[in-house]
């Protein structure tokens, strides 16, 4: 009955979708901070196992445990304090306990989340097109973040967005089956060729493996034919980011720069101009 109305009325399959967007950048606020923390408990109680050591005994951490709460002075973040968007801006981004602020990222998460939800229902409809572009979104929202803040793109959400995309494409949802899997194969592929051939030439590493996995997962997504665009969006504004870095912002030449948030963009743009961007490279 709801999903009749929702694609009956494309205002409120749209509206939905930005609501539901919302709470779900709520959440994605949640999994970009504590996801990267999650792993190095995991890696430190691996490593204390390989040196014959017992790994000391942990408080439960995870995405429900323990509740949200102000990271400067331990306060719990109630109900109230926990609407989207609207508690941020009624406490002018600070704790209501200590007064402490509230990085700007948290609405701004939010905020794109639940307009890029809205976008993708819009053009999409509320459809299984619609659902699975609104999962790639948040997979690619949450992916761009975290590499920002550590430079990881974890590889218990890379290979799950790999295999959703080839299950969203079984019935062609945004690609052919078969395209969609030479994609994967081929964006996995064709980053690691460019990580070796520059890692012989220069010593160097360029990039990690987790790019290699977010790629695979786009041509999962969108098809092999989708690829040549996605990386060149992507490398072109990642040069001009770090040009601008090192440049304005004095940011050193060894200093790493991730490209996660740059194939994250780039598949986005995909996701809406595959085709145009495809005939462009003659490859539609």
């Amino acid at each position: 009955m709801m999903l009749d109305s929702l694609q009956q009325s494309a205002p409120l399959a749209v509206t939905a979708a930005a609501v539901l967007g919302l709470l779900v950048g709520s959440f994605l606020n949640v999994v970009i901070h504590r996801v990267p923390r999650m792993l190095e408990r995991e890696w430190a109680q691996q490593a204390a196992e390989v040196r014959g050591e017992h790994a000391p005994a942990e408080e439960r951490y995870d995405l429900i445990v323990p509740r949200s709460h102000c990271p400067s002075c331990g306060h719990r973040i109630g109900a109230l304090e926990n609407i989207p968007l609207l508690s941020w801006l009624r406490q002018r981004g600070k704790c209501t306990a200590c007064g402490a602020s509230i990085p700007a990222r948290y609405p701004i998460v939010e905020l794109a989340t639940g307009a890029l939800s809205a976008i993708a229902v819009w053009r999409f409809g509320a459809t299984a097109e619609g659902l699975g572009a609104v999962v790639l979104t948040c997979f690619l929202i949450a992916l761009a973040f975290i590499d920002l803040d550590t430079q990881l793109l974890p590889d218990n959400m890379t290979l799950p967005l790999l295999w959703l995309g080839l299950l969203f494409n079984l019935s062609g949802a945004f690609a052919p089956l078969p395209a969609a899997v030479i994609g994967a194969m081929a964006g996995y592929l064709s980053l690691w060729s460019i990580y070796w051939l520059f890692k012989l030439a220069t010593g160097k590493e360029g990039m990690g493996y987790g790019d290699f996995k977010l790629l695979a997962a786009l041509g999962a997504w969108f098809g092999w034919t989708a690829l040549p665009a996605v990386i060149l969006l992507a490398s072109v504004v990642g040069a001009a980011v770090g040009i601008v870095l090192i440049v304005a912002a004095r940011h050193g030449r060894e200093v790493p720069i991730p490209f996660g948030p740059y194939l994250a963009g780039a598949g986005l743009l995909a996701l809406y101009f595959r085709g145009p961007l495809a005939n462009l490279f003659g490859v539609g």
